[in-house]
């Protein structure tokens, strides 16, 4: 199968729905495209490999798929390597161009993955491909280049930060092999900055992957190890996070007893007040309605019900800048309405989600939503 053709389906689009979105897509953005008949033509011939799909056709294409070039070939991206045109002049200009990299432009790194973590709270992760795969490439060259300790560390955590959103990315636009590749690149991104908490959360959050992949209980081992590896030195709300995680986990793995202990623990350890914003992890948002809400999510996964109440609890006090997990939420009460057998209130929570994650086209989302469906 294509890579396009394969996008497309995971969003279960028709080939005339692609092209219905691909004229959307060019009024709101202003591009020329051509007819509807030739789109047509043109989306079944890419899909057969009849055609080449241009620059310009690609660029609409990722925006509306959230995936890279590479997958949109459906072809595998060969290690770069490094430039020899110029031999060792270009080396050392490389080396040098490295050395450079202030404490300043460090902070502008981040600062870029923080907009694009905002962008994706908000917006969902499909339209981010490009911006998000240039990101990492520029982190990435600014740490293979850099010599010494003292330059490499700062770009390192950067690194780790920015490789572990886009993953998070990649696994919501249902790119799992990106998505994975991407955690192994925040986890050596991690050691190399010698930042414990970076490294434990890239570990835990990586064990979604294998969740979402039908291995439950391989990312029951994965999420404590993240908790090994985070040390002592963690912070609270990381340590809470990484209980929470492990709940849901446990959760999906059928594993009651023990999602209920890591829930007592993700409470226990959860810093007082309303702030939710961990300072030394800034990809840690946690507090006490965020922890209800995941708190709701584990316990509908194993048909408690107390799910129903604590997901309730959560809607009224939720961030509306949290717009995909908005979805996530809808979808949790409407499994726990299922395990109760409301069916009515099920389906009105499932219409929600559907609503946010087509707005966001979060392909892990919709995979859900279509599984609840089947059970009314």
């Amino acid at each position: 199968m294509s890579g396009l053709k394969a996008a497309r389906t995971a969003r279960a689009w028709s080939q005339e729905r692609l092209v219905r979105e691909i004229e959307r897509h060019a009024r709101q953005h202003m591009l020329t495209v051509a007819s509807t008949a030739s789109l047509r033509v043109y989306v079944s011939e890419w899909e057969n490999g009849r055609r080449t799909i241009s620059s310009h056709y690609a660029k609409i294409l990722r925006a509306l798929l959230g995936i890279t070039d590479d997958e949109l070939a459906g072809g595998s991206q060969p290690p770069l390597a490094l430039a020899t045109a110029d031999g060792y002049d270009e080396l050392i200009a490389r080396i040098d161009e490295a050395e450079n990299v202030s404490l300043t432009m460090v902070k502008t790194f981040m600062e870029q993955t923080e907009l694009l973590r905002t962008i994706d709270r908000q917006m969902g992760a499909a339209s981010l491909v490009d911006q998000m795969t240039a990101h990492l490439t520029r982190l990435e060259d600014a740490l293979t280049f850099a010599v010494l300790p003292e330059t490499r560390r700062p770009v390192a955590l950067a690194l780790a930060g920015a490789a572990t959103l886009a993953a998070w990315q990649a696994l919501d636009v249902g790119a799992a092999d990106r998505a994975w590749r991407h955690y192994e690149l925040g986890k050596r991104a991690a050691q190399e900055a010698e930042e414990p908490m970076y490294l434990a959360h890239a570990t835990a959050e990586q064990a979604y992957v294998l969740c979402d992949a039908g291995r439950p209980e391989l990312a029951v081992q994965l999420v404590r190890d993240a908790q090994r590896l985070g040390g002592k030195g963690m912070s609270p709300r990381l340590r809470a996070w990484l209980y929470a995680a492990e709940a849901e986990i446990c959760a999906r793995s059928g594993l009651q007893n023990e999602c209920r202990q890591a829930l007592e623990l993700a409470m226990r350890h959860l810093p007082a007040g309303e702030d939710a914003r961990d300072p030394d992890m800034l990809s840690i948002f946690l507090n006490e309605g965020h922890l209800t809400r995941w708190r709701g999510n584990a316990l509908a996964l194993i048909g408690d019900a107390e799910a129903v109440d604590s997901l309730y609890a959560a809607l009224e006090t939720t961030d509306p800048t949290f717009i995909r997990s908005s979805a996530g939420l809808h979808c949790d009460l409407a499994q726990a309405h299922l395990a109760r057998g409301e069916h009515d209130q099920a389906q009105k929570h499932l219409r929600q989600a559907q609503l946010v994650a087509s707005r966001t086209r979060s392909v892990r989302h919709r995979r859900r939503i279509e599984q609840l469906t089947q059970r009314l």
